[in-house]
């Protein structure tokens, strides 16, 4: 049975930008989009910030652009989503949080909070921390002990004492809290399974044996400055009081790491975790502790709670054309083939009953200035053969070009990517109307 296709075409980075200077797409020009904006109707969609689930004033990208127009919905990101919690209060009910706080409360012990300390907001968020710290404070946890793990990535290099500063007078404020330790997150966060790294991190927390030791955390970070150690680098760092660690993680003991982020968290978080861990040998061995992450680390990971698990998005618009019995066609090419399946799918890799993909490889050259057009063209050439041959319903197309090559910052091939795009899209657009179709053009981010 032949079918009318409507189509869904996705000009990856194709953004309105009222600034002349720096934009391909005004200095180039878009004749065959002008003409179908000049005859269709058209609007603008906001594709960054809380338009799409991100902190207002971040830039949107690929991953989250297909994501949302696949959900048809806000898909708010992780920490987005933390900060939404924390804001409307829902944060400070969070199960896993309460029972951490009040076994520590009820049986003497201690709660210890660690993780990045800073607002870059990759990792984690300083924000989050402060909203832990105030938490403890409502339910009366007297015990509360920070790890400072300072960044110097996604923020300046230098940028730790600052924070370091801010944390102090935060407590202050609170009522609550003391640093108890203080190093960079290159110890702490390895992901290259570089265990000397992550057994000094772990040692100063769990024996107070650090790389060095301080009279208070500010004294940490100076002196690490003072040896020209930035705050990736600084070596942990156990600050003392009367000359004794302020504390250490102790068996029973609850330990909350709010970092958001997975990749950089596993390492550190199976050395509490996991009895038959091997990575080093653990200076008390295994002993329990009420280990509480973020965000799910791992699906692997046992022993532990979750504060936000991850959210599975329901009736994505492939899941839904699948249930009406609609055929779909994806397609793109490799650069953003994940784009258009996985992500567009809500985060799942299986493709939908009457799903078919076409993946067009692309071109292997090392930066894609040297190939603007990219594999727009045989991208093009596949979709109308397919198109003509009227056996889909939907179709999701994905043109690449102006995000790969606009990365690449060469003004002169950004304007042939934005050409070849401005073409191509008329071509598919051309023959989903002589098939008797429709077609919605729109980009996923600018």
């Amino acid at each position: 049975m032949q079918k009318t296709m409507t189509a869904l075409i996705i000009m990856d980075g194709f953004g309105i930008n009222p600034a002349h200077e720096g934009n391909a797409i005004y200095q180039q020009g878009t004749p065959r989009l002008d003409a179908l904006m000049a005859r269709y109707p058209h609007t603008k969609l906001g594709a960054s910030g809380m338009d799409v689930g991100l902190p207002d004033g971040q830039m949107g990208n690929s991953e989250v652009g297909h994501l949302n127009i696949g959900a048809g919905r806000i898909v708010y990101q992780e920490l987005t989503r933390i900060t939404k919690d924390i804001q409307d209060g829902t944060f400070f009910e969070k199960a896993p949080l309460i029972h951490a706080m009040d076994t520590a409360k009820e049986t003497g012990k201690s709660v210890h909070l660690m993780g990045l300390v800073s607002d870059g907001g990759v990792h984690s968020h300083i924000t989050h921390l402060y909203a832990l710290l105030e938490m403890c404070k409502r339910r009366g946890v007297e015990k509360v002990y920070v790890h400072c793990f300072l960044d110097g990535r996604d923020v300046p290099p230098t940028s730790g004492i600052d924070y370091v500063r801010e944390l102090q007078a935060k407590m202050d404020e609170i009522g609550v809290g003391k640093i108890a330790t203080v190093m960079g997150r290159y110890w702490a966060m390895d992901r290259d399974n570089l265990w000397d790294r992550v057994q000094k991190a772990y040692d100063a927390m769990v024996l107070g044996q650090g790389q060095a030791t301080a009279e208070t955390a500010v004294q940490a970070v100076e002196q690490s400055y003072a040896k020209e150690e930035t705050d990736e680098f600084v070596k942990p760092t156990v600050v003392l009081e009367n000359g004794q660690p302020v504390a250490t993680i102790g068996e029973g003991d609850s330990v909350i790491f709010f970092n958001f982020r997975p990749d950089r968290a596993r390492q550190l978080t199976r050395t509490f975790i996991q009895p038959d861990f091997n990575g080093f040998p653990r200076g008390k061995g295994y002993f329990h502790v009420n280990f509480v992450s973020m965000t799910q680390y791992d699906e692997t990971f046992t022993g532990l709670e979750v504060v936000n698990p991850p959210e599975t998005l329901k009736n994505t618009l492939g899941e839904y054309l699948s249930k009406l019995g609609k055929t779909q066609l994806r397609i793109a090419e490799t650069q953003k083939y994940a784009h258009v399946t996985f992500f567009f799918n809500g985060g799942v890799e299986k493709p939908n009953e009457g799903e078919d993909r076409v993946l067009i490889p692309s071109s292997k050259v090392a930066t894609f200035d040297m190939k603007p057009e990219m594999s727009a063209y045989e991208i093009t050439d596949k979709a109308i053969e397919l198109i003509n041959e009227k056996k889909y319903d939907v179709m999701i197309l994905n043109f690449a070009n102006c995000d790969m090559v606009g990365h690449t910052g060469v003004m002169e091939a950004a304007m042939k990517a934005v050409a070849a795009v401005d073409e191509c899209v008329d071509r598919v657009v051309k023959a989903v109307l002589d098939n008797g179709g429709r077609a919605f053009v729109t980009a996923d981010h600018g």
